[in-house]
């Protein structure tokens, strides 16, 4: 049996989260604004910004009211088609569901489940998925259900691609998460994922690209290193970044201190993406992300 945590949603009913995105134009706050009082809300939080990039207009809403669903929806529709806009709902806390890949590096898995677990992470994770079966000891510690296709070949790799999509459509799935998975995803199942998949990788510089980054990282004397959180696209780690930290060193610091260091980045980058996914506060622009803290 499961020991994840498992919220009390009841505390946040009629506390909702909106997110709006649309063409900037004169009147988009006023006219939501309108709506939710209409529906007899009260917003908590209020964050909004315009691209001069790309001429458009994002929000992002808390609010909280004793109108049932329905209708705060009905309120909300006329202002969304007169602004074109696309959007969503969902009640303030409710755990989105999450599927990992993970392949043979534990850190940011073990860092995932103890988030979760202790009530720390907004997500709930029916399923963790490898193409190899050395962590199904850490997420069956957790109580999670663990699956392993070996991937080898073209066939293997898609009989595992295959596994993933069945998985995204039995539970649901709203992010699939890559804790260092060690494979290429397919174009298709970019595309088919896009915008709610997140990867994880080391950022050098130089980008040390292959097998053993932090010695090549040691050898070349390297002063920071650091972690890049991306949404999973058909060019190689090119997404758009979500979350990006960094940490110095120094000559001191041995390979194996380096890959401590860096796995710790690594655990914490991750999860602060997947935290501000959880919440709907990341919204794409684009190449790029516009993050509502």
């Amino acid at each position: 049996m499961s020991t994840a945590f498992s919220p009390d949603l009841s505390a946040h009913a009629g506390h909702w989260v909106l997110t709006f995105v649309c063409q900037d134009q004169p009147g988009i706050v006023h006219a939501v604004s309108g709506a939710i009082v209409e529906a007899r809300g009260n917003i908590t939080e209020s964050q909004q910004f315009s691209s001069a990039d790309t001429g458009r207009f994002f929000l992002r809403l808390q609010l909280q009211t004793d109108a049932s669903r329905d209708e705060l929806v009905a309120a909300l529709e006329p202002v969304v088609a007169r602004f074109g806009m696309a959007w969503q709902l969902d009640l303030v806390g409710r755990p989105k569901r999450t599927l990992v890949l993970v392949s043979t590096a534990a850190h940011c898995l073990n860092d995932l489940m103890f988030r979760q677990r202790s009530g720390q992470l907004p997500v709930e994770i029916p399923l963790v998925l490898s193409n190899h079966g050395v962590l199904r000891d850490l997420a069956e510690f957790y109580g999670t259900p663990f699956e392993s296709i070996p991937v080898v070949d073209a066939d293997s790799k898609a009989a595992f691609e295959r596994r993933v999509m069945e998985a995204v459509d039995e539970h649901d799935i709203e992010l699939v998460v890559l804790a260092r998975y060690m494979q290429i995803l397919s174009p298709e199942l970019c595309d088919k994922l896009a915008g709610r998949a997140i990867n994880i990788h080391h950022s050098f510089l130089p980008g040390f690209k292959g097998a053993n980054p932090y010695k090549k990282a040691h050898a070349r004397g390297v002063k920071l290193i650091g972690a890049t959180a991306h949404f999973v696209t058909s060019d190689l780690d090119e997404g758009p970044i979500i979350e990006q930290n960094v940490v110095r060193v120094d000559h001191s610091n041995s390979p194996a201190q380096l890959v401590s260091i860096g796995q710790d980045e690594e655990s914490r980058t991750l999860r602060q993406a997947v935290t501000w996914f959880a919440e709907d506060r990341v919204l794409l622009d684009g190449a790029r992300t516009i993050i509502f803290r």
